[in-house]
């Protein structure tokens, strides 16, 4: 198993703890060779996204961002492999296929039960236990604490979805992993913004993140912003980060965290 951390901490110290579980391009040198050529460009990954949320460190934020990458093994799925979306098409706990149906794995090489068994043990539990224990230490200062699932996709995917998806899709599961007033709130600052298209619990509602941790009754509100890479990058290889697009985006992120922190700080 690899040997680089399967994430990194920062730890703040104001009640927001950021998510990025799919932020991560590592693929363990002993599992490389297994992998189809195309894999190894780590194409569906959720680039640059700790570039574009550097300014919630400074702000106090605390950031979790794993290493390494989804086609390892899906931090944003249940541990049972549960599909989320039922009748919808999603990619697996320990994905075989990308985000186009490309085969990951050369044949004969995907997986068995006992090795995702392994993965979800040395790479998914560390991460999940890094979570809960920066929301308890963060919920053992403040009464209440906002959770950020942060996620990235290109635009255009028609396995997920037809057309272009709407640039901000904000999800809360139907309000069951944050105050629905939190949400609409949310909803309303991003809608301000005419530069981009916003969507509350559309095509991406949460993962597995936002609806196991999102409690608001014991004082954790959790949200996912699936954002378009669009917005701040070149959503084709080599998913060059832009400079410009970021930085016209970036207000708006600051802005939607900020009703966060507000929401949480006032309960």
């Amino acid at each position: 198993m690899s040997a680089i951390p399967v994430y990194t901490l920062h730890r703040g110290h104001l009640p927001l703890l950021i998510s990025m579980p799919h932020a991560g391009t590592h693929i363990p040198d002993e599992l490389g060779p297994r992998y189809a050529p195309q894999a190894h460009a780590v194409a569906d990954t959720d680039w640059h996204l700790p570039i574009l949320y550097a300014f919630a460190r400074d702000m106090g934020a605390s950031l979790l961002i794993a290493t390494h990458s989804r086609y390892v093994i899906d931090l944003n799925r249940p541990p049972d492999d549960v599909n989320l979306y039922p009748g919808q098409d999603t990619t697996s706990l320990c994905p075989l296929d990308d985000f186009d149906r490309a085969r990951l794995y050369l044949p004969g090489q995907q997986p068995d039960a006992a090795e995702i068994a392994q993965r979800r043990s040395h790479y998914w539990e560390p991460y999940h236990q890094a979570l809960q224990g920066e929301l308890a230490r963060l919920r053992g200062q403040h009464e209440q604490v906002a959770l950020w699932d942060a996620h990235s996709i290109r635009s255009v995917v028609p396995r997920f979805f037809e057309g272009k998806l709407p640039d901000l899709n904000l999800g809360n599961n139907d309000h069951q992993s944050c105050a629905a007033s939190m949400a609409q709130a949310l909803l309303q600052a991003a809608r301000g913004d005419a530069a981009y298209s916003t969507v509350l619990n559309g095509r991406f509602k949460g993962g597995y993140i936002t609806r196991h941790y999102g409690k608001p009754e014991a004082g954790i509100q959790a949200i996912q912003l699936e954002m378009t890479q669009c917005c701040y990058m070149e959503e084709s290889a080599p998913f060059a980060y832009h400079e410009q697009r970021a930085a016209a985006v970036q207000p708006l992120l600051r802005q939607l965290l900020h009703i966060v922190l507000q929401h949480v700080q006032r309960a």
